[in-house]
Order: C-alpha cells, then sequence, then structure tokens
C-alpha cells in the first residue's frame, strides 16, 4: 500500500541532459531544488540507449548538493518502459511523464512502476509522478489526471508541445487559461502546480523572467522547471514568500490571536478587518517559509 503522500519543496527544478558530463557535474553546485535528467527532448534517438545506462550514476552525481532527482521519461510505451526499467531505484525521487492524456494513462504507468519498486526492494511510493500535460485532449482531462493516482504529487503544462496542438504561439496570453486550470486542478487535488506563465525556452532576458515568475507564484504556482543555472536563484528567490510577508504573516496572526483572546468579534490589522481566509493565508505563508528553511538546512548540512 501506498502511504498518504507528502509535498516536496520543489521551486526550481534544473534540466540537465544526462549526457553531457560537465553539465551533470556542475548540477550539484546550481542550488536547484531538484535536477531533472531528461532523457527525452534534449537526448537524441540514436543516444537514447547510452543515456538510460548513464542514470545511476548521473542521480548520485548530481544529488551530492541535497536536490531531489528526477528523471523526464519519453512518451512512447516502448521507450517508457525501457525508461523506467533504468531510471527508478533508490536516487530517484520521482519520474516527469510527458504528454500525459488521462487518468488510465498514469494508472497504467504506476502499475509499471509498483511492479519494478516490488522487484528492487523500494518502499511502495518510493517513486512519485510528475503529470506533463501537453496536448489539447489531456488539457480537457486534467482535473482526473491530478487525481489520477497517489504517486502524483505535480502536475505541469508543457507550454511549447501544448501550443503545437493547440495551434497557437507560446505566449502568455493563449497559455493564461491552461495554466489556470492546471492550477485550480493542483490545488483540488492536492498536489504541486508546477510551471508559469510562458515557456521554458525563454531564459535570455532574466529581468523578464522574474516579472514572469513573480507574476505566476501571485496566480498560485508554487515552483517550476528551468533549463538554464541563471534561472535557478529567480525560482527560489520568486517562490519563497519574501522578508515582508513572513512579517506581515507574523504580525497579523499575532493581532488575530489578541483578539480572540479577549473575544472580540471583529478583527482589525492595519486599517483592514482580517476574516478567517486572510487568516488561513497568513498560516500557509508561514508554512510555506518554515518548509523551505527547514530544506536550506539540510542542504548545508
Amino acid at each position: 500500500m501506498i502511504p498518504q503522500r507528502s509535498l516536496p519543496i520543489w521551486r526550481s527544478m534544473l534540466f540537465v541532459p544526462v549526457t553531457v558530463r560537465k553539465f551533470v557535474e556542475g548540477a550539484p553546485k546550481r542550488g536547484a531544488d531538484a535536477i531533472i535528467l531528461d532523457l527525452e527532448d534534449s537526448i537524441p534517438m540514436a543516444d537514447k540507449e547510452r543515456a538510460r545506462t548513464l542514470i545511476a550514476e548521473a542521480a548520485e552525481v548530481v544529488s551530492q548538493g541535497g536536490a531531489d532527482v528526477v528523471v523526464r521519461v519519453n512518451r512512447p510505451w516502448r521507450m517508457l518502459v525501457r525508461d523506467l526499467e533504468a531510471a527508478i531505484g533508490p536516487g530517484v525521487h520521482a519520474l516527469k511523464l510527458p504528454k500525459i492524456e488521462s487518468a488510465e494513462h498514469i494508472q497504467a504507468i504506476a502499475e509499471v512502476v509498483d511492479e519494478i519498486e516490488a522487484e528492487r526492494g523500494l518502499a511502495p511510493g518510493h517513486t512519485r509522478l510528475i503529470a506533463m500535460v501537453e496536448t489539447a485532449s489531456g488539457l480537457f482531462r486534467t482535473e482526473a489526471i491530478a487525481r489520477s493516482h497517489p504517486r502524483v504529487v505535480g502536475i505541469t503544462v508543457g507550454a511549447e508541445d501544448l501550443a503545437l496542438s493547440v495551434g497557437m504561439v507560446p505566449e502568455a496570453e493563449g497559455l493564461f487559461y491552461p495554466n489556470q486550470h492546471c492550477i485550480l486542478a493542483a490545488r483540488a487535488a492536492g498536489i504541486l502546480p508546477l510551471g508559469f506563465l510562458g515557456t521554458v525556452a525563454e531564459f535570455s532576458d532574466l529581468d523578464a523572467f522574474r516579472a514572469v515568475i513573480r507574476r505566476s507564484r501571485r496566480l498560485g504556482f508554487m515552483g517550476a522547471a528551468c533549463i538554464h543555472p541563471s534561472q535557478v536563484a529567480i525560482l527560489n528567490e520568486e517562490y519563497r514568500p519574501t522578508g515582508a510577508e513572513v512579517d506581515h504573516a507574523k504580525r497579523m496572526l499575532a493581532a488575530y490571536e489578541e483578539a480572540v483572546a479577549q473575544n472580540r468579534g471583529a478583527v482589525t490589522f492595519e486599517g483592514k478587518m482580517i476574516d478567517v481566509p486572510v487568516v488561513q493565508r497568513a498560516e500557509q505563508v508561514l508554512a510555506r517559509e518554515a518548509a523551505i528553511a527547514a530544506r536550506e538546512a539540510r542542504r548545508v548540512a
């Protein structure tokens, strides 16, 4: 039986092609919460088999800085099964699954993962899943995909592939609805909404990237993947509560608790009324900050 899931802290998830040794060796120094060892788009078809043989060693290398290890696998079933056989092990925390079409698609993959974990003596549920919604048909099943299996801890929109499927340009205007739909489905399912209002291919203008991430967090995203090390620090900063937000939340909760202790029905803070949702939002800010601080402390240790 798979235990009840707890959600990881994955503000930044850096893609690394598993076949490029210098990128693998440099990954632990980048400060990302997770490293995604890629078997899909960054690996030429002729190099797929060799890439699979490199995963176990690469996972050990990239995790040295405290990052969780994720492997992005391929979509076609015959390739996927070989990827799963190569990737699942004690050093890999999760699989990133491209072009997921339905809940049944996830469930079929999870069944294969169950078998491999059992064969290798891994604890049930060791390998988590991140669903990538990258087609128009998959988008309309996002909620079912998010709820499909206890292994699923995150869901994201693949902007470039979705835009291709829809026949649109991967710009913020067209991607707003798919991403907001992804956020709502993730929140309803109790999993991580991952991503931002743009495409992972854009990394040259870091100021613009920061503005996009800041807007994306305000919409509800909790982390995202990136393809360049220069983006990692921005993701870590922008998907973390600011010092001002933490201070504001602490002071608000103190004011609310004082009012409750005095049995006051109406509570005001800095000229505004405080109601239960506002208090709960402040509690979420502090819980998020505590979880990130705990992760950072483990990285340093």
